[in-house]
Formats: structure tokens, sequence, C-alpha cells
């Protein structure tokens, strides 16, 4: 006994430092979290105040009179970009005696304490129960998100009042004690915000009746209060503008994120628009007050609250920019069976929230209808359709796990660097995997526009400096054969279309089609090749960024003939019929040839047949062709291109490992793998 005795008490101090330590580590997480969401408030009330007078707090400066003194003469809505409730205009009644810019900087900083009260009430607000680690953190990430959203980010931008309803209404669900009083805060929410009635039915079907009939007569009186005081105001509002319909700007304007927004951008007007406004919104608000009650019965009474928040925006008249944070709070819920798919429901709503449209899908007229409701989807989506796991679905707490190729042996002693990141043998979520691929395109073409200074021939003298650096290297290696081959590439008219062709249609489209079947036939080596032509389409940026460069088609007095693009006119300084669309000069190295030679080894190295890898190998034949050919780059760009795709396989090997051996693959496919669940039998 006194041997076991002894024997423990290092193992408990052991354990007591383990312990102590990850305490030691959390608590530094959690004061960098704190410092990252200070700093992005700062830099929201830098962004802010630092603006000129006219350009920032426009929707505030709508009160602003002679001398800069605030004051409400007339009617709240002689200035359309007064969109608030007439109750919402008496609210502000107080505050016309203050004078202009102490009202900006106290306007400014309130709305900030709202938005990080906002955060603490909706981190405090999750599903119990959570973990340690997560109570301590949630807070702060919440505030970061909310201070990096778009609604917040407008809001703060316009001086509107739209943080106050959805504090109000998550104080009365969350904080207060009392149903009436719950109620009274949530009744005020909707008088400055109409269509938050739909909270009423919320509480009457799970319960809390007398809270639901004390919104509704805290909504009656402030409305009716509102009218005594203003008349007119209200009946402007009320009647002429259906519940503010035309305030703000044109109700088919982009910035109006509604199911009527919608329907207008789409070309319907008249009886037949507002006949189907008023069905499709009925539908809506149905079904999503229905979810809503069953996630707030199953104890999700947040994510309850975001998804009737999603359907009060998407049935209201007008839905601005500034009302739409009730799409964040929808990341809290848990979609999915496997590990795998859990983080793809709240990286797609924070993205949404946070990134414009045209960052996310590509400016195409195929995207056009959903570049212009991309929120208004994400809202229908969150209130209608998106399968919220419930707590008793056994999915909930233990989803999937990954299950992973067995590892093989590196040759150096410290490979893989990560060694979290293993092969897993499922497929990763496709549609995590298809935004992920339109970031990185869209950093990739952003960074090619900025490279030469945010236009595509601000650098011209720099880049044309590069091409004759590069053109001297390549005489005093004998390699510079661009104008010979292109000049006899031109003489036979056949093989010009050919490689013209070849240039301009099978850039994208063959990775495109060798990721998709590697995704579709073999997920452990799509993991690989896709880190490895991510890892080389980063270096390529890198040099794009540092060493803009002038193709030989677009440098004077070298005499190549643009086969794509037609004649250059070199006295103009915009000369290129491309060069609005992208940056000429990011040359150097060549994604054309890298992304080619990527393809080819990837066939050479993965193809089952011989044929096959001769085939795969023909692709970066022709385009090396093409690209000289062409005109469009040098044969050392075609080497910096080799060059990046080999430090590319490199560093998905440094990182992650070999590649996993088609033994090793089906070995851990025939062993044995955790059993899935029983499906949950809960209807959805």
């Amino acid at each position: 006994m006194a041997d076991a005795e002894h024997r423990g008490r290092p193992a408990a101090a052991i354990g007591a430092t383990a312990v102590g330590a990850v305490r030691a580590r959390l608590r530094v997480l959690r004061l960098g979290l704190w410092l990252i969401a200070a700093v992005l408030a700062a830099r929201q009330v830098a962004v802010v105040l630092t603006s000129p007078r006219g350009e920032r707090l426009t929707d505030l400066e709508t009160w602003v009179g002679p001398h800069g003194v605030l004051h409400v003469n007339g009617s709240l809505y002689d200035s359309t970009r007064f969109t608030g409730t007439p109750f919402g205009g008496l609210v502000l009644k107080p505050l016309t005696r203050a004078a202009e810019q102490a009202l900006g900087w106290g306007w400014t900083f309130g709305t900030l304490l709202l938005v990080a009260a906002l955060g603490v009430v909706a981190a405090r607000a999750l599903p119990q129960p959570v973990s340690r680690r997560t109570a301590l953190l949630a807070a702060p990430v919440a505030i970061s998100l909310l201070m990096l959203s778009l609604p917040v980010r407008n809001t703060l931008w316009l001086g509107q009042t739209s943080i106050m309803p959805v504090l109000l209404v998550l104080l009365g669900c969350f904080v207060v004690r009392g149903q009436r009083t719950s109620g009274v805060l949530i009744g005020l929410a909707a008088a400055l915000q109409p269509t938050l009635l739909l909270f009423t039915p919320l509480l009457w079907c799970t319960g809390r009746r007398r809270a639901a009939m004390s919104a509704g007569a805290s909504f009656a009186v402030c409305t009716a209060l509102a009218w005594a005081a203003m008349p007119h105001d209200s009946a402007a509002y009320w009647v002429h503008h259906m519940a503010g319909a035309g305030l703000g700007g044109p109700a088919d304007g982009l910035a109006n994120q509604s199911l009527h927004g919608a329907l207008l951008r789409a070309g319907l007007t008249g009886p037949l628009e507002i006949a189907l406004f008023l069905a499709l919104g009925t539908g809506v608000a149905v079904l999503g007050v229905r979810r809503a009650v069953r996630y707030a019965r199953d104890g999700q009474l947040l994510l309850a609250v975001a998804v009737t928040g999603c359907a009060a925006i998407a049935v209201s008249p007008t839905a601005w920019q500034h009302q739409l944070l009730w799409v964040l709070l929808t990341a809290v819920g848990r979609v999915g069976r496997r590990a795998a798919d859990r983080p793809v429901w709240p990286v797609a709503v924070v993205l949404v929230m946070t990134l414009p449209a045209r960052t996310l899908l590509p400016n195409k007229p195929l995207f056009q209808p959903l570049l212009d409701n991309l929120v208004l989807v994400a809202a229908l989506a969150a209130a209608t359709a998106v399968p919220f796991l419930v707590r008793s679905s056994p999915w909930f707490d233990s989803p999937v796990p990954l299950r992973y190729a067995a590892p093989v042996p590196a040759r150096l002693r410290h490979v893989p660097l990560v060694p979290a990141l293993r092969r897993a043998l499922s497929r990763p979520n496709l549609l995590f995997e298809l935004v992920l691929i339109r970031l990185t395109y869209f950093a990739y073409a952003q960074v090619r526009l900025a490279a030469t200074g945010g236009s595509s021939t601000g650098g011209r003298a720099v880049a044309e400096r590069h091409g004759r650096e590069i053109h001297a290297v390549e005489a005093a290696l004998r390699i510079d054969v661009e104008h010979w081959v292109n000049h006899t590439v031109v003489s036979i008219g056949w093989l010009e279309r050919f490689l013209s062709f070849y240039y301009e249609s099978f850039h994208f489209g063959i990775p495109l089609a060798i990721l998709g079947v590697l995704y579709w036939r073999r997920p452990v080596d799509y993991r690989w090749a896709r880190s490895a032509l991510g890892f080389a389409t980063v270096l390529a940026l890198a040099g794009f960024w540092l060493y803009p460069l002038a193709p030989p088609r677009l440098m004077p007095g070298l005499g190549i003939v643009d086969t794509v693009n037609g004649p250059q006119d070199f006295s103009r300084p915009d000369y290129g019929t491309l060069t609005e669309l992208t940056n000429q000069y990011a040359a150097m190295p060549s994604l054309h040839f890298g992304w080619a030679l990527w393809c080819g080894l990837v066939i050479v190295l993965l193809a089952p047949r011989g044929w096959m890898k001769a085939l795969g190998l023909l692709h970066p034949l022709f385009t090396l062709s093409a690209i000289v050919a062409t005109g469009n780059h040098w044969v050392l760009d075609a080497v910096g291109g080799a060059a990046v795709v080999g430090a590319g396989f490199g560093l998905t090997y440094l990182v992650q490992g070999p590649r996993a051996a088609p033994a090793a693959v089906t070995g851990a496919r025939a062993g044995s793998a955790p059993r899935e669940p029983e499906k949950d039998r809960t209807p959805s």
C-alpha cells in the first residue's frame, strides 16, 4: 500500500502539471482572441471616424440641421435615407440637442458596445453542455466574427440602429427573467423592425404564451404611441410605404435581400409580384417558425431564434444589409453526419456574411441570380431547408470519424512536419472543396492584378525592363527562340490556329477534369494532388508579386505576333485586348505550363496504363509549344513554372509525408473501421 501510494504521487504531480500547462495555453489563447477582437473593433472605429464627413454615418446625418445640430423637423421620410419605423424616429428624438460631431463619436462607440454585448449574450446562449474551452473562447470568437461581418460594418458606416433589435430579442430570450419582461423586450424589437413579430408565434408554440401576448401588446403600444406623436409619419410608413417598402433606395436594388427584392429583380411587377411574394412569404414564415419550434423544444433555442430571424429577413418588404445579422447566428447549428462535414455550414455562413458575393462566385451571367441574392439564399436555406441535427440524433455529439490510410514511412526523419494532416480515405466535402477552389482562384486573380500596383498597366516600365533582362539571359544561354518559333508557327495557318485554341481552351479544363476524376475515384490521391497544386499556385503568386514581367508579345521592338489577342498598339498605355480583365504582366513563372506539368506528372504517377501515361505527357508538351508560339511566355517562364510545381510537390511531401501507396490504402479500407451510428429516424 505504501509503495502504491508512493508511486502514485509522481503520476499525480505529472497529471497536475499537464493540466496546468493546458490551462496556461488556454489562457494565452483566450487573451490572444480578445486582443484580435479589440484590434478589429479599433479598426472599424478608425475606418468610420477617419472618413470624410458626408461619406460616413450617412443615415445618421439625415438628422443634421443648421450649424451641425441634430433635429427632427417635418417628416421623418422627407429624406429616403431614414428607413426605420416611426417608433424608431421617436426613440431618436432625445438626441436632437446633441452636436453632430459628438453624436458621431458617441454613436460609433455605443454601437461597438452593443456589438460586444451581442457577442457575449450569443456565446452564453450556446446549447448546453459545452466544454470549458468553448465556454472560455466563445465570446471573443463571436465578437470578432460580428466585427468582420458585413451587417455590422454596414451599421457602423451608416449609423444605423439595426444591432438593437437583434440584441433586444437575445436579451428577451436568454438574459431577463420572467415571461412578461421577455415579451416586452421582443415587442420593442418588433416596434423597431416589424417582421420580428414572427417571434410571437415561436413564443406561443413553445409554451411561453404570456411572453407572446406581452410581445404583441408591447409592439401595439409602441406603434400607437408613435402614431399619436407623429400621425403623418406613421401613415407614410404603414400605409404609403407598406411597412417601409420604397424607403432607403429602390426596392429592386441589390441591397434589398428579401423575397420582394428578389422577385422585382427577376422582372416581376404589379399584382402578380405582390401575390407571389405574399404566397412565398407565408410559406417561408410558416415553415421557418415550425422548424424553429422544433429546435427550441430540442434545447437549441439560439438556433431557433436564428432560424426565425432568417424567416423574418425573407418575408420583410425590405431587408437591407445592416438587418441581415440573423444569418450569422445560424452558424451554431450542426449539420452533417461525418466529422469532415461538420465545419462546412459554419464556414459557409461566415464567408457569406463577411465577403462580397463576387468573391465567392464567378462574375458570370450563369451565376448572376445567385450573385444578386446570395444572402437571401442563405437565409432561405437556414429557415426552410438546412437539415440541422437535433440533440437526439446519434451524430449530434459523435459524428462519424474520418478513416485514414496507413502512414507510409519517409526517408527523412522529421517528415511529415504536420502529422495531423494524414491521408483521409473518404472524399472531402464537395461544397467545401468548391469554395476553397473559388477563394484560391479569387486570391490568384487579385494578386495578379495587384502585382503592378492595382492596374493592369501600372507597372509597364518595370515589366518591360524585366522582359529585357529575361531576353538577355536567354540570349546568353542561346535559348532565345521565341521570335523564331512564333514566326514559324504564324507562317503555318492550321498550326497557328491549333496552338492559339489550345492556349485558350485547356488551361483550366484539364486540371479541373483531373481533380474531378480523382475526387470521385481516388479521394486519397485527390488530397495529395490538390495540395501540391495549391502550394505551386501560392509560390507562383509570390513570383507575380515580386517580379512583374512583360511577355514577348508585349515587348516593343521584339516583333512578336500576338496570335491570340491580335495586333498590339504599343503607343497606347492600355494596349492589349485582355488587359482590362487580368494582369498581363504576371508571366513569371508560367502557370500555364506549371499547371500543365502538374497534370502530366499526376497522370504519369497515377494512371494504370502505359498509353495513358504517354498521353498525359502530351499536355505539358503542347502547352509549352503554345505559350512560346503565341508569344505569351518566355522559355524561362516555363522553367519557372516547372520549378514552382516541383516545389509544390516537395512541400506536400514535407508537410504531409509521402503519398499513400495503393497497398496502404487498400489495407486501411480492408481493416476494421468504426461503424456508423444507427440512422436517426427523427423526422426532419
